[in-house]
């Protein structure tokens, strides 16, 4: 079997989801042949660099502008009209030609909508792809519209709030699975600061984990390292009782120059592909709620603090993980007194670690395996 994924650097978080779904489908199906392909790069090689930087400046100094494009297209028509259709569509096709896939899995809503274009004119024409399985795979706490394609087989959502919304909004239920975002191997089976038998409900308490040792706390500020600059608040995370701080800033290198060695307590680390590493030792985690990070400390069970959004879908999703119970939303970013709150309360901290287990096996009721039946019932493949 052979399976596309499509995606966008708009964030990291699309690309992100697609690398863990490759590893999940490799490691599920080793006969599986699985492509990433970045489509943006593929089809626009000289502009997508400039395009995703621009992005990137946008989300990071000019979040109220993109937040009224995405109220206004929140407005808006499922299967919209992409722009550069007619070049993008051409491009789709020459890599479909190329990889000749069993099935597309989309984790852009670009990619998604063009896949779905190309099914309808393939319908019209009689032409390859009309019976090419669309799987889309919703990578925030959302039921944006630009997500809704009529051509799609299969939705992968985060949560049973989304699939009830996508429902509301016309998606036949039958096509919705709860699977959570993908996140890499090594984040489910990470186990966060308990142990596995402190991790059921009636097992021993985190505080019996704890004893003899500092707490853990971890920072993070995104690919980015979009972090707090005044150095009162990491004077106020040094000065935590019996607390040591690991501050990850991704590339922001003139960040992680101006921290390190500065603070007994903290320990600063550039970029690292082995955040669940970090994220093993860790007994609360502070972040930006970005739909990836969000569902990594649910499958780690390390409860989260976020900053307070700037982006609406990070609106979205920090409004989702404190009606779950599975974190909290800071005041501000300088809220060094809010983690050493949360890290005093071992029975807000525990709740929090069970909400996020209970989480987790509702999603592994809709895996991988229900997906494949998709893709073998449209088009007849061995799975």
């Amino acid at each position: 079997m052979n399976i596309l994924i499509l995606t966008g650097k708009f964030g990291m978080g699309h690309w992100s989801a697609s690398q863990s779904l490759r590893q999940q489908l490799m490691h599920s199906f080793p006969d599986a042949r699985v492509e990433v392909e970045d489509f943006l790069a593929y089809a626009l090689p000289n502009l997508a660099e400039t395009m995703y930087k621009g992005f990137n400046m946008v989300v990071t100094h000019g979040s109220p502008l993109f937040n009224v494009y995405y109220k206004l297209t929140s407005m808006s028509r499922p299967d919209a009209r992409p722009p550069f259709e007619g070049l993008l569509l051409d491009k789709l096709t020459e890599l479909l030609q190329k990889y000749r896939p069993d099935a597309v899995i989309a984790t852009h809503p670009l990619c998604a909508q063009l896949v779905s274009r190309l099914k309808e004119e393939a319908g019209q024409k009689g032409e390859y792809g009309l019976d090419l399985p669309l799987i889309t795979c919703v990578t925030d706490v959302s039921s944006h519209p630009e997500w809704i394609n009529h051509n799609t087989d299969c939705y992968m959502v985060p949560s049973k709030e989304v699939r009830q919304e996508l429902a509301g909004k016309g998606v036949d239920p039958a096509l919705i699975c709860v699977t959570g975002i993908p996140v890499r191997e090594e984040f489910r089976v990470c186990q966060g600061f308990q142990s596995t038998e402190a991790r059921e409900e009636d097992g021993p308490s985190s505080a019996d984990d704890r004893k003899g040792r500092k707490r853990e706390v971890l920072i993070m500020g995104g690919g980015l390292g979009l972090l707090p600059k005044s150095a009162g608040f990491y004077d106020s995370l040094n000065g935590i009782p019996n607390t040591h701080i690991t501050i990850i800033t991704g590339h922001n290198e003139k960040l992680c120059r101006r921290l390190q060695g500065r603070w007994e307590n903290i320990d600063v680390v550039g970029y690292t592909a082995q955040v669940w590493e970090y994220m093993a030792r860790a007994d609360l985690i502070v972040t930006k709620p970005g739909g990836i990070t969000l569902f990594e400390t649910i499958f780690a069970q390390v409860p989260i603090l976020t900053w307070p959004p700037a982006l609406q879908q990070e609106k979205g999703n920090a409004r989702w993980l404190a009606e779950e119970g599975i974190g909290w939303v800071a005041e501000n970013k300088n809220c060094a007194w809010e983690i050493q709150e949360i890290l005093m309360d071992e029975e807000r901290l525990s709740y929090a670690q069970r909400r996020m287990g209970r989480l987790k096996e509702q999603m592994k009721a809709e895996s991988l395996e229900g997906l494949m039946e998709v893709i073998a019932q449209s088009r007849g493949v061995a799975v």
